[in-house]
């Protein structure tokens, strides 16, 4: 078993504008771990699962899209656990970029 790690990210969007910015900038996750790739995603209503790898293992995450916040939980496998402390500041700092609207704000 994994340890998970859990980042809440506060935005003032709505579920549905928070839905398509991370949509459309869930690419940038594979930033936050080095070598890592997302490998697979899909919604289910207004939670995005998806699967990260890096180092050869598998990084099972989900984000629940709520009306002022993102809760997200990414479970770590043990080979990565030891890195939680890390992954979980760099995720803090990083994920709200997903968010941003981009060029031509």
């Amino acid at each position: 078993m994994g340890e998970p790690v859990t980042v809440n990210i506060p935005h003032n969007l709505g579920v549905a504008e928070a839905k398509s910015r991370v949509g459309s900038g869930i690419h940038t996750l594979s930033d936050i771990i080095p070598g890592a790739s997302l490998t697979d995603h899909h919604w289910e209503g207004d939670h995005l699962h998806f699967t990260l790898e890096a180092v050869g293992q598998r990084i099972i995450s989900e984000m629940q899209i709520r009306e002022n916040e993102i809760y997200a939980i990414f479970d770590l496998p043990p080979v990565l656990a030891m890195f939680a402390n890390k992954i979980k500041a760099k995720l803090q700092k990083e994920a709200p970029k997903m968010l941003d609207k981009g060029p031509g704000d």
